[in-house]
């Protein structure tokens, strides 16, 4: 299945509490949608967020966080695992 590294630009207000909530609610919906959203990054201090995701396409993986919690990324990039 195709890995995709998604980016989130500036979100407002970030925290590592929040960003952990975000996450969870991605976990409680991705099923539905073929989607398996393995770790996150994050960096308060600008915003930015970064979500590594097994998905059949982009439009999966987008519609996770569209339907867990409107926070869709900026960019979404198709990405190979390297050592």
């Amino acid at each position: 299945m195709p890995l995709y590294m998604d980016v989130h630009h500036k979100v407002e207000g970030l925290t590592g509490e929040a960003v952990a909530g975000a996450h969870q609610r991605d976990l409680e919906v991705q099923r539905k949608h073929g989607v398996n959203y393995l770790k996150y990054w994050y960096d308060e201090g600008t915003g930015k967020v970064f979500c590594l995701v097994e998905a059949p396409s982009k439009e999966a993986a987008a519609a996770v966080h569209r339907e867990a919690h409107g926070l869709v990324a900026d960019e979404l990039i198709e990405v190979k695992e390297g050592s």
